[in-house]
């Protein structure tokens, strides 16, 4: 989950507070050019499932844990993303949570198919006019999904950013572990996995 300097005043986070995950006022971070390149501490390789139903994955996630990440690094809690699929096929992702000064973080993205399984999309979270230019996607890749789209394993191939997500604020700590399970067979580093404060319930 990115957030983006772009939205950092006080008309965009009261009017986008539906869409998940952002930046507050006073704790804004610049926007990600791409996805890093780094080497991954694990022994397996990121794996993104078969297809997903675009359809059926839009909506709110709820974060239950991460990896650590720069872009995340002033969210306190209740870190949510909704996606909104848009007549063109993007996707309109709404990240938000609440920051360490106690206000509300958003920041708004769009993603885009990488191919056609639905599973690998390119995000990016520049402002709308720069969009056209071949910067500043990051790859989302869809590690491990139920069949009821409950729950989801989201990641970059890189194994440097790792999301455990569910349609509720909580998750059960069996379902919870066979995520855990999952991402360390794909050589993420599920040592530094940090479980994410939900009030919602």
């Amino acid at each position: 989950m990115r957030f983006s300097k772009k939205y950092c005043t006080t008309k965009n986070i009261a009017l986008a507070t539906i869409l998940g995950g952002a930046v507050a006022l006073t704790a804004c971070t610049t926007t990600p050019t791409t996805s890093d390149t780094a080497t991954s501490t694990g022994v397996g390789k990121a794996q993104a499932v078969q297809s997903v139903d675009l359809n059926r994955y839009a909506g709110k996630w709820y974060e239950i844990a991460r990896l650590p990440m720069f872009f995340q690094r002033n969210c306190a809690s209740d870190v949510t993303a909704t996606y909104t699929l848009q007549p063109t096929g993007k996707i309109e992702v709404n990240n938000q949570c609440m920051g360490k000064d106690g206000k509300p973080m958003q920041s708004i993205g769009e993603a885009s198919k990488n191919g056609d399984s639905g599973s690998k999309l390119k995000v990016i979270f520049l402002p709308q006019a720069l969009r056209w230019l071949p910067v500043g996607k990051a790859d989302y890749w869809v590690l491990a999904l139920d069949p009821n789209y409950n729950h989801a394993l989201v990641g970059t191939p890189n194994q440097k950013y790792l999301w455990i997500l569910s349609r509720t604020p909580t998750m059960d700590e069996a379902t919870y572990q066979t995520m855990v399970t999952t991402a360390k067979s794909q050589g993420y580093d599920v040592s530094k996995l940090q479980k994410t404060v939900q009030h919602s319930r």
